[in-house]
């Protein structure tokens, strides 16, 4: 897979690293602040917000009522139910999204907020870590046919598998991301490696890294080993209220994260070999082979007459030094200058 569109954005694994800012469910709950964090993202430089659907009485049991996350005191079905939009928010929400010249994509964490997706139009899914396995939701957001991104938190190759045998059955294109679901991640488990997993076996698919550490280290790191595709929550404020605050980025962090990643794009490739552009420098840098004193017409070379100086502008380099030892000289050459082919008898 060489690339392809998400919305007006291209996306590609010989192309530069695309930033998905996060907004999540960091609004928790209100439009209004939705719409500020969106405002914050476009003055940052995003192209790419991407939103969390939660329908919540389609998503969870009445267990979850009961299930406490680690990064939060009251259940996962409080949070949700609380930082939740209704279809007419989101929709607005998207609407307010696109008319900053932004893509709006989000996560279905049920087949109801998949199908509320499909009616608004979205131009990719995301699909969430805790989702990756979930191959019933997985096939349907695939038969939609539109291009999926998939977080891959928790899960081993051998799960992904199944999930990417899914998205090659619907022939959608499809990104896989790296992820660790410990909220915030620490460096040690971040393992770029597993990204690294990822590009050697499944190889027609992009990858990148959905990051829940508190800096932009890891993402940055991500790109210098093929990372194409970057993630991670956003907030306008890091003073604000919510589960995802304490690992998202803010407008200066975003900003920081999308120029930073395209110059790390820009440095990585290339062979080990001299730029045409290191030319210049390399006539000054380099050394010749230079008469360390007087040397007479039929005089030997030798060690004691013959040095290597900068610049590197003569015909013998220093790799030929060695070769001329033991060589006679064909004319007078005086101490300082560099030996030019014709000293050198034949």
């Amino acid at each position: 897979m060489s690339s392809f569109k998400i919305g007006s954005i291209e996306v590609g694994s010989d192309l530069p690293p695309v930033v998905i800012a996060e907004i999540g469910i960091n609004h928790e709950g209100s439009l209004a602040v939705a719409k500020e964090m969106v405002d914050a993202a476009h003055g940052a430089g995003a192209q790419i917000i991407k939103h969390q659907t939660h329908v919540v009485e389609d998503e969870m049991s009445d267990d979850a009522k009961s299930v406490i996350p680690g990064n939060a005191d009251v259940s996962i079905y409080s949070i949700m139910e609380r930082c939740s939009l209704n279809e007419e928010d989101e929709t607005a929400l998207m609407q307010y999204v696109q008319s900053k010249g932004m893509e709006f994509i989000s996560t279905p964490f049920s087949r109801a907020a998949a199908l509320r997706l499909q009616r608004m139009n979205v131009p990719a899914y995301k699909i969430g870590s805790g989702e990756c396995n979930n191959y019933p939701l997985l096939k349907l957001v695939a038969s939609f046919g539109k291009p999926v991104i998939l977080s891959t938190g928790m899960n081993d190759i051998k799960s992904i598998e199944k999930s990417v045998n899914i998205l090659r059955d619907a022939k959608v294109p499809f990104v896989l991301l790296h992820c660790t679901n410990v909220y915030p991640t620490p460096y040690k488990l971040v393992r770029l490696g597993g990204m690294v997993s990822l590009a050697e076996h499944f190889p027609d698919a992009i990858v990148g890294l959905s990051d829940h550490t508190v800096d932009n280290y890891a993402c940055l790191g991500a790109v210098a080993l093929g990372g194409r595709v970057l993630e991670r929550h956003f907030t306008d404020d890091m003073s604000r209220p919510g589960p995802d605050i304490e690992c998202s980025m803010d407008p200066a962090a975003l900003s920081d994260l999308i120029k930073g990643s395209r110059a790390i794009f820009e440095a990585s490739g290339g062979t080990k070999e001299a730029a045409e552009e290191e030319r210049i420098t390399m006539q000054f840098a380099f050394a010749s082979v230079v008469a360390e004193s007087d040397i007479a017409e039929g005089e030997e070379f030798t060690e004691a007459n013959l040095w290597v100086k900068r610049p590197g502008t003569g015909d013998f380099s220093a790799d030929d030094y060695e070769g001329l030892i033991g060589k006679k000289a064909a004319k007078s050459i005086k101490k300082g200058f560099q030996l030019k082919k014709a000293d050198v008898a034949g």
